[in-house]
């Protein structure tokens, strides 16, 4: 058994879409129109074959609540791992991107909380070989 698709709620799909390629650097694998909205998928560019993000709408009644109940206590939902925290939190700041949490080391682990202006928290984690 494997992971195939995570979902991450968005706001809008396109602005969504811009944003997890142009600035996060994922590339777009599935677009196919459904009505008023996309199956839209990326997928990272080191595992294209791996596990697909699904910016799924988030229409849903309870989704609003519980996003912002998790942002207002300032908690990311996804994570996403890099090799180095502190160079891509550099790098995406430099895109603009604003973060809730900088790089913050907690023992083997290196984390920083990014704002995806999608209406989502999503952590960059760096784990050092112990």
């Amino acid at each position: 058994m494997r992971i195939g698709l995570t979902s991450i709620f968005v706001d809008d799909q396109e602005k969504a879409l811009r944003f997890y390629t142009d600035v996060l650097g994922f590339l777009p694998k599935n677009d196919v129109p459904l009505g008023e909205h996309r199956w839209l998928t990326v997928v990272s560019p080191e595992a294209p074959d791996g596990v697909e993000i699904v910016l799924e709408p988030a229409g849903h009644p309870a989704v609003g609540p519980f996003r912002e109940a998790l942002v207002a206590d300032g908690i990311p939902f996804n994570a996403f791992t890099v090799d180095d925290v502190h160079a891509e939190a550099d790098r995406l700041r430099a895109l603009g991107v604003r973060f809730t949490q900088e790089p913050l080391t907690m023992g083997p682990v290196t984390t920083a909380v990014l704002d995806d202006t999608c209406g989502n928290l999503i952590q960059l984690m760096q784990v050092s070989a112990g």
